[in-house]
């Protein structure tokens, strides 16, 4: 393969797999009924007048599969993540000790499991539409290229693998999407 047709499919294979991997981290954020410590992602604390990830002011246990234990570092910080929490989309209210945090994972009713599986399916169309989105310009790289002189039969044979690829993540994308929609079904 020529060099900048290595270069145009190394580059879409990256963009693909960024893809796959940003869904991955979506789906984290999703609770599924189980205690899951990356649901707290994204929540910042104010720590020193600094907004920190809680996960940098805190240690984040799940002592069994319905209880998320946060325990802050300093003691003081204790109402700032309380509140944190509470500010945040996890949708659930903190229990404070005074030195630990508790979140209680309440179980999904069927209606909360059907909204979370809608939104499980929009991050994968999100997902597939990035593929796409990659194949549709490498496609466009490679026609270019063929203006500018690449032979017919080589442009023929990337677009060919970029559809490979573009099928491989497609399919890639459903089993994530699937397995998460199973962990959200299953009580």
């Amino acid at each position: 393969m020529n060099e900048e047709v290595q270069m145009v499919y190394e580059m879409a294979l990256e963009k693909m797999e960024k893809a796959v991997e940003h869904l991955e981290t979506e789906l984290s954020r999703i609770r599924a009924g189980k205690a899951n410590p990356h649901i707290l992602d994204g929540i910042l604390v104010e720590y020193y007048g600094t907004p920190t990830p809680l996960n940098q002011v805190s240690n984040i246990s799940t002592p069994d599969g319905k209880t998320i234990a946060i325990q802050p570092w300093e003691k003081k910080m204790i109402e700032l993540i309380e509140k944190a929490i509470q500010n945040s989309k996890v949708g659930i209210t903190p229990i404070n000790n005074g030195e630990i945090i508790r979140l209680n994972i309440p179980p999904l009713t069927e209606e909360r499991r059907i909204q979370l599986v809608r939104q499980v399916k929009a991050e994968g169309e999100n997902a597939r539409v990035s593929i796409r989105t990659s194949r549709r310009e490498a496609n466009e790289e490679y026609k270019q290229m063929q203006k500018d002189g690449l032979s017919e039969d080589l442009a023929k044979k990337a677009e060919e693998e970029i559809q490979k690829l573009t099928q491989e993540y497609t399919e890639k994308i459903d089993r994530i999407v699937e397995n998460k929609e199973q962990d959200i079904m299953t009580i």
